[in-house]
């Protein structure tokens, strides 16, 4: 709460600052957002980055001042008049949305500035301190509507002290070190291109990386029970309309139309294809639960301005599936469903942060006894697996409660990438039958669940959460033979075909450079372990270790360098596997 608040009073303090050195300038709208505020400004002249210090330097000055911050209530349509006759027809027009009978606050730095606002605010500007710092600048449309002008938006960060500020900036630097694009650069993982707006190339190794996690995720799934299907990516308006999708999120659809009259929706997500396999002949109690699972790709037709290399695409595959199951399974399928997440983040080195329970939306289908049964459910199945929830309130799906869990990088973010979602209506709405034991017809209820979520986007915080050195069993290239000397060629193409042939991910360098430069090129690739060879170790049917990060090499046989790197890129599902047989 206290940084919300000191946010929210420099987020006042910079659109004074930048009223006082550039007059004219507009005001519209500056929120607290998530370690830091912003603010939207509407001027003719682009603000450039070398505006930040000056536009800081003022801040602090008007810290210095120490005014005091007052609160005054006016009549809605003085708010507009007011506004209106100092030029600022941004704020008139927020105010011209509130009804004519209500009443606004405006807060005022004594005599010198003043801005819509609800509050709160701190006695003065000199109790915000100086721990603060304008970090970057930006485009952004009126209203976020790409219809409406463009404006400019100017970002900052402010803490409680110079440390937290310190803190939080050498993490924001950690973080553009770690940053997927770049990194995915650099190791020819992927690009984007402007034809493809939200779409991923994925290069060769990208792809590797790619399938090996995909390769990871089949075999956890197919251990825990799941069957795995496919369902048409296009199909037609009628079959959403029938889901509820058409009406919630049809905006978000690729929308086609034919020579024959059909309107076809690429689809954004797996669900009612499910419930489709799980209609297609009479269904008994005993064969349930039903665990589906679906790779295939989704599209969802994001805002061009809103995708962000694979963290925010247009085109991804989820680890997507559906649990058919009875009111009695739902919690230890829940359960069982939270443990196997937990598994599968351990095994990829991550940290389960926090879980949180979203609870029903004020827009939804379904009876209130159904979503309280949900939500209570969800929550047991929780508790069960040692997890325990927060609630968040009206942040549920339109047909049913979820549960979101968000994980923790390496450099302390949090990321939402798993769900479990509770429904009772997609199954009501399609029809979904089964046989109970009585010998009547009951509806199953349906279990969406995601551990990565978007598999494009879980690639992308596990590149910034490794940046990029991968362990070896991810890694997608797993070794790199590189040679002295050209006399070591033949036998460097030996230790590869070798390493090859143990199931390793290996490439041959016998590039006419010097050592040190190919294992500074590998390292920046983040190659795990390059493998030197020269004369010597020719003769002797040896080779050099060199690891990722360390100085050291270690010389050893050509076969005990096979069996080392073998056992270490054996995922650590097929370790357990092998310990257990």
């Amino acid at each position: 709460d206290a940084l919300e608040l000191i946010r929210h009073d420099a987020a006042h303090v910079m659109a004074q600052a930048v009223q006082e050195l550039f007059p004219g300038t507009q005001v519209t709208i500056g929120p607290v957002i998530e370690d830091g505020f912003f603010y939207d400004f509407a001027r003719e002249e682009p603000f450039s980055l070398d505006d930040l210090p000056k536009i800081e330097a003022k801040m602090k000055e008007i810290v210095d001042r120490d005014i005091p911050i007052l609160r005054e209530v006016w009549p809605r349509d003085e708010g507009v008049r007011y506004f209106n006759s100092i030029g600022e027809h941004y704020k008139a027009e927020i105010i011209e949305g509130i009804p004519q009978s209500e009443q606004i606050s405006v807060y005022k730095h004594g005599n010198q500035w003043m801005d819509l606002c609800r509050g709160p605010h701190l006695r003065s500007t000199g109790a915000l301190g100086k721990a603060f710092k304008l970090t970057k600048l930006a485009g952004a449309y009126w209203r976020g509507d790409h219809r409406n002008p463009m404006l400019q938006r100017i970002y900052g960060t402010a803490w409680r002290n110079e440390a937290e500020l310190d803190a939080h900036l050498k993490r924001i630097e950690e973080a553009e070190k770690r940053d997927h694009r770049k990194l995915g650069q650099s190791m020819d993982l992927f690009h984007i291109q402007e034809e493809g707006k939200g779409m991923i190339f994925w290069h060769p190794k990208g792809w590797t990386l790619y399938r090996t996690m995909l390769a990871y995720m089949r075999r956890r799934i197919e251990g825990a029970g799941y069957v795995e299907v496919k369902t048409p990516q296009i199909l037609d308006k009628s079959f959403w309309e029938r889901s509820g999708h058409w009406e919630k999120f049809h905006d978000s659809m690729f929308i086609c139309e034919t020579e024959e009259g059909e309107t076809l929706a690429v689809k954004p997500m797996n669900c009612p294809g499910h419930v489709q396999i799980f209609n297609h002949g009479l269904r008994s109690y005993r064969e349930l639960p039903i665990r589906m699972a679906e790779f295939e790709g989704l599209h969802r037709c994001e805002s061009s301005g809103s995708t962000h290399g694979l963290l925010r695409v247009r085109q991804m595959a989820q680890d997507d599936a559906h649990i058919f199951c009875t009111d009695d399974q739902i919690v230890s399928e829940s359960k069982a469903f939270v443990d196997l997440l937990n598994s599968v983040y351990a095994d990829l080195g991550v940290e389960l942060h926090s879980v949180k329970l979203a609870l029903r939306p004020e827009k939804r289908f379904g009876t209130d006894a159904q979503w309280t049964i949900a939500e209570d459910k969800l929550e047991e199945a929780a508790n069960l697996a040692g997890v325990q929830v927060e609630r968040l309130p009206n942040e549920g799906a339109f047909y049913g409660p979820k549960l979101e869990f968000h994980l923790r990088d390496a450099i302390g973010r949090t990321w939402q990438c798993g769900t479990l979602q509770l429904d009772y209506v997609l199954p009501e709405r399609l029809d979904a039958n089964y046989i109970g034991e009585d010998g009547a017809k009951h509806r199953p209820v349906m279990l969406h669940r995601a551990i990565c979520g978007s598999m494009e986007r879980f690639i992308g915080v596990l590149i910034e959460h490794y940046a990029g050195a991968f362990p070896l069993w991810l890694a997608p290239v797993q070794a790199v033979v590189a040679t002295i000397t050209s006399d070591a060629d033949d036998y460097g193409q030996q230790v590869v075909n070798k390493l090859k042939a143990a199931g390793l991910r290996a490439e041959l360098d016998v590039r006419n450079e010097k050592i040190n430069y190919k294992v500074r090129e590998h390292s920046l690739a983040k190659v795990p372990v390059i493998v030197v060879v020269g004369r010597r170790e020719a003769e002797n049917g040896q080779v050099a270790l060199r690891r990722l990060g360390g100085e050291a090499q270690q010389v050893v046989s050509l076969e005990e360098a096979i069996a080392t790197l073998t056992r270490e890129a054996t995922p650590p599902d097929l370790v357990r596997e092998t310990a257990t047989a």
